[in-house]
């Protein structure tokens, strides 16, 4: 609480208001004190039984496995979903690194794709152009000609608490035979025409890091309706045992499951995931009724398809029109006590996968150009929010 000690009701704002911080405000201290009492604090206990099947149930699905954090979730599932070594997934490129790193992980090879410039997600008519245009069919199976590899799956990656047009990318995938491994590491909540993010697809990941809507501190979720899938899941997730009283293990596992007492927290988290959304969507909404009369600045769009959380809210800068760019913005704001960031260098500049595959990039490079997150607490005091707003009215002054 003393991070908010000074952002009382008419007090002046001191300190720094940061970009998006966790929000205890539940039953956390009850479950977790419940597993410190009960010595249940490690991988197994009720409490990650109990958070898998809220956030399945949240999601619409069947299965929830909890993953030690998204990574590893985003890991396991490329592994349920079939991807081998030397295979190519594609990948939104405007994202951070972890599915790259993941896909590289399995000794595969991400195959970045551009967003669309509206909304800033993956631009589904990107995928459609590097499979017609840079593949071929041979025996049912996609290759990518410039390189002899297989192509085996799309993992779409739900930015910033929105969502992908997913109708558009699962008709895409069904027409090439691919697997679909959705990233919905920020967007838990959001929907697409009215269904969770992540139901349609084969099976889908979640995150809930310090940051997040919903946090445990660190931990994943991997949800599915595909039995095979979930079943599978949870194998890998533990170890990979097949006797557990003799240590039998058939092949490589991994040590990738939550633990009890972060699941507790999890659970008190998920009690309040609508109150959390609908205090996202009302920040959001300020900060749009604010910023849209300040030449140069773009609000957050929200696609017609979509239901967003508004997980990190995200302004465009045009320094033309606003007379300084979103960086030296970024210094402004940081003078002025307020914590902001650009998006993610996109995946096709970084060097750690220099080497890989891209189709387009010119929207994602615009974008992480010209793009600013501005704070997104779930906490975030109104007196706060209009620090934040006339920061940014003082630079367009200056």
């Amino acid at each position: 609480m003393k991070a908010r000690a000074s952002f009382e009701p008419g007090a002046k704002i001191e300190g720094v208001i940061p970009l998006c911080v966790p929000e205890i405000r539940g039953n956390e201290w009850q479950y977790v004190r419940e597993c410190l009492d009960t010595g249940w604090v490690s991988s197994v206990g009720s409490f990650v039984t109990d958070f898998e099947k809220a956030l399945a149930g949240a999601s619409g699905l069947k299965h929830g496995v909890a993953t030690v954090n998204g990574t590893a979730a985003l890991h396991t599932a490329l592994l349920c979903a079939g991807v081998e070594r030397d295979d190519e997934v594609l990948v939104s490129t405007l994202t951070f690194i972890a599915p790259a790193n993941a896909i590289r992980y399995l000794g595969a090879h991400p195959v970045f794709i551009d967003a669309e410039p509206e909304y800033w997600q993956m631009d589904p008519n990107a995928v459609r152009a590097f499979l017609t245009q840079e593949c071929s069919f041979q025996n049912g199976v996609v290759i990518d000609r410039a390189t002899g590899r297989r192509v085996k799956a799309i993992v779409p990656v739900d930015i910033l608490g929105s969502t992908v047009d997913f109708d558009e990318i699962a008709q895409i995938a069904r027409a090439f035979g691919l697997a679909i491994v959705e990233d919905a590491t920020e967007s838990l909540g959001a929907r697409y025409k009215e269904r969770p993010v992540g139901s349609r697809a084969d099976i889908a990941c979640f995150s809930f890091n310090g940051n997040k809507l919903l946090t445990t501190g660190g931990g994943g979720m991997i949800v599915t309706d595909d039995d095979a899938m979930a079943k599978r899941a949870r194998y890998l997730t533990t170890q990979a045992k097949d006797d557990p009283i003799e240590y039998v293990h058939a092949e490589v596992g991994f040590n990738y499951r939550l633990t009890n007492v972060l699941a507790a927290i999890g659970l008190a988290q998920m009690e309040k995931l609508d109150e959390y959304v609908a205090i996202k969507r009302a920040n959001a909404a300020r900060y749009a009724q604010e910023l849209s009369a300040v030449e140069g600045i773009g609000i957050m769009p929200q696609a017609p398809f979509a239901f967003s959380t508004f997980w990190l809210y995200t302004i465009l800068v045009d320094e033309r029109r606003f007379g300084m760019s979103s960086r030296a913005l970024l210094r402004h704001l940081a003078a002025n006590g307020v914590q902001a960031r650009p998006l993610w260098q996109p995946m096709h500049r970084s060097p750690a996968h220099r080497n890989e595959r891209s189709f387009g990039g010119a929207v994602a490079e615009r974008l992480c150009d010209q793009a600013l997150s501005l704070p997104s607490s779930v906490g975030l005091l109104p007196e706060q929010l209009e620090h934040v707003v006339e920061a940014i009215r003082g630079a367009a002054r200056a």
